[in-house]
């Protein structure tokens, strides 16, 4: 009797053990992952209705690295790379610096003009010891303008800061050398020379670009 007991026991175990193996073959249908245009396969495993793909044989199919970073596996496609952060936004109108080495350099070039005008209204012999030193505080402004000059607006304004220094410099040097040779200077003349207009309607036209904070060339600075 014992030993029919200890044999209906043993075969009740072991057509358990055979049922749990067929539902585990039954839950778990092994199959294949393949990408178009890639050679070999990875293993694909289904799951309660879920695919889930080996990891070692994705990597090798996309010709990947793994690695682990703490519970995270991290998967390396060949020849990727950390994406670059987009660009800043290009900046509209001056920059700040600009605009301040701008505004410094226009009114340096004011304060030499003033000096020339003052110097021929009340008559005084003009010398370039003088007048020089005027002209090099408006060099050295107009430098350092150049160096703040960041936005496409800083850079387009430039040449035309530049003019108005250059047109300083060829209306201080035409006066000198009417001093040089002797040549009498009328002390209004200044009110009808056409480098003074230009001179005028240019700082005029620099000054309303700044107040816009925008570029534009009105062709007075030329």
């Amino acid at each position: 009797m014992r030993t029919l007991v200890t044999a209906a026991l043993t075969a009740l175990a072991v057509l358990t053990a055979v049922s749990l193996l067929v539902l585990t073959l039954a839950a778990q249908q092994i199959q294949s992952l393949a990408f178009a245009g890639q050679s070999g396969t990875a293993r694909v495993v289904q799951v309660n209705g879920a695919n889930y793909v080996e990891v070692d044989g994705l990597a090798r199919l996309l010709s990947a690295s793994l690695s682990f970073n703490g519970n995270q596996i991290v998967l390396a496609l060949a020849g990727s790379a950390p994406s670059a952060a987009p660009p800043p936004p290009a900046q509209a109108g001056f920059s700040k610096e600009f605009l301040n080495a701008g505004i410094e350099a226009m009114a340096v070039v004011r304060e030499w003009n003033a000096a020339l005008k003052n110097g021929i209204q009340g008559g005084i012999p003009l010398s370039e010891v003088w007048l020089n030193p005027y002209r090099n505080q408006a060099q050295q402004a107009l430098r350092l303008a150049s160096v703040a000059a960041n936005t496409d607006a800083d850079r387009s304004a430039m040449p035309l800061l530049t003019s108005e220094f250059q047109n300083m410099n060829k209306l201080t040097n035409k006066y000198l050398q009417m001093t040089k040779s002797m040549t009498y200077i009328d002390p209004d003349s200044l009110a009808n020379d056409p480098i003074e207009q230009q001179l005028y309607t240019c700082g005029h036209s620099l000054a309303a670009m700044v107040a816009n904070n925008q570029f534009y060339d009105d062709g007075t600075c030329h």
